[in-house]
């Protein structure tokens, strides 16, 4: 049975990945659960936090998040049974490669997976709807009639905090950054029969870099501001200090903080943000907050064990009901998970990449 791990050699180096065979499974314990996973999302690996929290290994596991059928359980697991269709995300510290046929899982790391639901839209849709759960419901309580601004609202993670936050009531408005973009927004709509009305109230194209994000959201709000940012990362300093193109498209700082309502909250992805007394004060003046975006935290600790199952069980009820319809690119075999991997490793995939068994 073979398992993918990626590897790296020293801290800064890229992440080669490599298919390593597996010995037998060790008997299964108290609280697992044998599954045979069915379908594996691919994520981006973060190795510079594994090496903050002391989770560096020789042989990193790949692959998190899995959906598959339950084959055995522990003397201890109450939650499932053999022949139960199961979805979850496996822990920072886990041992198991989600690519893998068969692995081991800790029964509160699953839930059941809908009947009506596919293996694939399960597994690619798990980790971008606890993100948007973690933003818009435990950091910035999203209800109707607030504004919500999603950047970058075409990526697999923004179609599902668009479509969370509008099913709660919210306006959302969203940029993007092309054209393919632009036209994916725009064809968003609500999954009632009947409704024709857009989920996305307004698109801002900053594909050429002359539309101004914060001019836009100011007229669209009358001048008061979006009482939520969802940012898919910030510019830091001046333009002449960015090197890549994509970080061309992002916004200032300084235009976040400006587009922000009075107790506006911004959500930010940027782990090193950094504000200067100007832009505190600012955000004083608002009364407004910052909260950093780490949806790892519901794994990095058992506390909230009981409202993370639940926000599990809530994304699959919306993935059966067709509230959430995510951005999934084709099946990918098994083979070709190593290529996929390393696609996904260098942010180079717009859609959610999902490995099929």
């Amino acid at each position: 049975m073979k398992a993918l791990y990626g590897q790296q050699n020293s801290p800064g180096e890229e992440i080669t990945f490599v298919f390593q065979e597996r010995e037998n499974l060790p008997p299964t314990r108290d609280n697992d659960v044998k599954v045979q996973v069915r379908a594996c999302a691919l994520s981006w690996i973060d190795t510079k936090l594994l090496s903050e929290i002391k989770l560096e290994k020789e042989l990193l596991p790949v692959g998190r998040e899995i959906s598959g059928v339950v084959l055995e359980v522990g003397r201890k697991v109450t939650f499932f049974q053999p022949d139960d269709e199961v979805v979850g995300i496996l822990p920072l510290d886990s041992e198991e490669s989600g690519l893998c046929e068969v692995i081991l899982v800790h029964e509160h790391y699953l839930v059941r997976k809908p009947e009506k639901v596919c293996w694939v839209e399960a597994a690619g849709t798990v980790r971008d709807g606890v993100r948007a759960y973690t933003a818009l419901h435990y950091l910035s309580q999203v209800s109707p009639g607030k504004t919500v601004l999603v950047m970058d609202g075409a990526s697999p993670f923004g179609t599902i905090a668009i479509q969370l936050a509008q099913h709660r009531g919210a306006k959302v408005i969203s940029t993007a950054y092309s054209l393919e973009d632009k036209q994916h927004l725009e064809r968003l709509r609500p999954p009632v029969e009947g409704v024709r009305q857009p989920l996305v109230a307004r698109v801002i194209d900053v594909s050429n870099g002359k539309i101004d994000v914060a001019e836009s959201c100011l007229e669209e709000t009358g001048g008061l501001g979006v009482d939520i940012v969802l940012d898919a990362g910030v510019k830091l300093y001046c333009a002449e200090d960015e090197s890549t193109s994509k970080s061309q498209l992002l916004p200032h700082k300084h235009d976040i903080i400006t587009l922000l309502g009075v107790g506006g909250r911004w959500i930010t992805t940027e782990k090193n943000l950094q504000l200067d007394p100007p832009d505190s004060h600012s955000l004083f003046l608002k009364g407004a907050t910052v909260s950093f975006l780490n949806d790892e935290i519901w794994n990095l600790s058992n506390v909230q064990q009981g409202k993370y199952l639940s926000i599990l069980e809530d994304i699959m009820e919306k993935l059966s009901s067709s509230i959430f319809r995510p951005q999934l690119d084709e099946p990918i075999p098994l083979y070709e998970a190593k290529v996929s991997m390393e696609i996904v490793q260098k942010n180079q995939a717009r859609k959610r990449q999902v490995i099929q068994f």
